[in-house]
């Protein structure tokens, strides 16, 4: 197969005439999925970074660390998620399922774990693992449900809802918390209700093998004229066989590519390394909302809205992203969303105040609309539909452990050269990343 990423609308598949514009009904019940476990884990999430760092005193390295593996260290688990989808028809949506299913239970961990640093990080790590399980099957159900020149458009919406639930969760922590007076107990229990529903939902509004590939019948061989007027040819045994033949049977089914010869094909393997380099350069959304705290001054009570900021700015951009993803190629907004990226790092280091963190969030929000289903939709077209799930999971492994390394990175400068050269250093590394995926993502067709 080849895959074109150069040039005008380069990466960007051929617009049919005629094509809908209508979201395929799979995408829109695995979004309302999404949307209602992301206000289940945000509920919890979003007060961690400021516990863990004020409340239980951890150092930005020892953060860095945590939040890393909090991230990063399950990412393992998208392999085993992405294989056991491709193995057999209509497991994707009972392995995203398990995974759905294992970050609600987390919930009652959290209720288990009291103050216990160590038991709120098993639970969170039980809650990334299904996060790990589920995020390559579902991802794979998206671009087997909708056509090929429509996934950027598809994943916006995905993304949209998604956030939506991202935004959301935070404000049901808030008024739960001011309802109860600072009771985490009942942010726990209603959390875990909420994610409950998401894997309800799923089972019943997505189909269980959205991919399932059809009979390949060639109907102007049956209906050909001349063969079914000419006598001979209808009752001559021979030509009965023929004509048999002529109607193959579907072929028994590949068996779905490993990781290995995923990783053989040239466009798919620069896109990994692409996205791998530049997870590499991300130091993690906790310590840019740590830096603007700090810089701002801003009470404890008000840290958890920070992410309120980036995730509405996240959910009005990323269906007009992944539109003109489709439109004029996906290459180009994927790296834009990470010079995004870099313009944040350098406004950080500007004099704090409100207007530094309002551009902070807005820049937040641009990169994750540019990058998250745009990266997801300009790697699907090179993976065959068999080793989707899996090809989806080696590309989102890489770029996880990538990031593990950037938030432990950055954790570990921050500790020994303080928040201001850390950030320093961190532009320079995403600027130098950022120069060599231009370079790295294949400049012609490649086989």
């Amino acid at each position: 197969m080849y895959l074109a990423t150069t040039g005008r609308r380069s990466d960007a598949p051929p617009r049919p005439v005629g094509v809908g514009r209508r979201v395929p009904g799979t995408v829109v019940a695995l979004g309302a999925v999404s949307l209602v476990t992301d206000i289940s884990s945000e509920m919890v999430g979003a007060v961690l970074p400021l516990y863990l760092v004020l409340g239980l005193g951890l150092s930005p390295l020892q953060f860095g660390v945590f939040d890393g593996l909090f991230n990063g260290a399950t990412a393992l688990v998208r392999l085993l998620g992405g294989r056991l989808a491709d193995r057999g028809g209509g497991r994707h949506r009972t392995v995203a399922g398990a995974g759905y299913l294992l970050s609600a239970l987390s919930r009652l961990g959290l209720l288990l774990a009291g103050g216990a640093a160590g038991g709120i990080a098993a639970a969170m790590a039980a809650d990334r693992l299904g996060k790990g399980v589920r995020t390559a099957p579902r991802d794979a159900m998206i671009t087997l449900s909708a056509p090929p020149e429509a996934l950027g458009r598809a994943f916006g919406v995905h993304r949209a809802m998604d956030t939506t639930g991202a935004l959301l969760g935070p404000l049901v922590a808030f008024l739960v918390l001011w309802a109860t007076a600072d009771a985490y107990d009942a942010v726990f229990v209603l959390s875990f209700a909420i994610g409950l529903l998401g894997v309800v939902v799923l089972g019943l509004f997505v189909p269980a093998d959205p991919g399932a590939p059809t009979t390949p019948v060639t109907p102007t061989r049956a209906v050909t004229p001349t063969r079914a007027v000419t006598p001979t040819r209808a009752v001559t045994p021979t030509r009965a066989v023929t004509a048999t033949h002529a109607a193959k049977p579907v072929p028994t089914p590949k068996p779905a590519r490993t990781a290995p010869r995923v990783l053989a094909d040239p466009a798919f393997r620069r896109v990994v390394v692409a996205a791998a380099l530049l997870g590499a350069a991300t130091i993690g959304d906790s310590f840019l909302y740590l830096l603007l705290q700090r810089g701002l001054d801003l009470p404890a009570a008000l840290f958890p809205l920070l992410p309120l900021g980036s995730a509405a700015c996240y959910l009005l951009l990323a269906v007009p992203a992944g539109r003109l993803a489709d439109r004029s190629g996906r290459r180009i907004p994927f790296l834009l969303g990470h010079g995004a990226l870099l313009a944040a790092y350098l406004t950080l280091l500007a004099p704090a105040g409100p207007a530094v963190a309002v551009l902070v969030l807005v820049l937040l929000g641009v990169f994750y609309a540019a990058t998250d289903g745009v990266l997801m939709a300009l790697a699907a077209p090179a993976l065959p539909a068999r080793g989707r799930a899996s090809g989806l999971a080696v590309l989102q492994t890489g770029q996880a452990l990538a990031r593990l390394v950037g938030a432990a990175g950055f954790g570990a400068a921050w500790t020994w050269w303080g928040p201001r050269p850390a950030l320093v250093s961190a532009a320079l590394v995403l600027a130098v990343a950022l120069t060599a995926a231009w370079r790295i993502l294949p400049g012609r067709k490649v086989r």
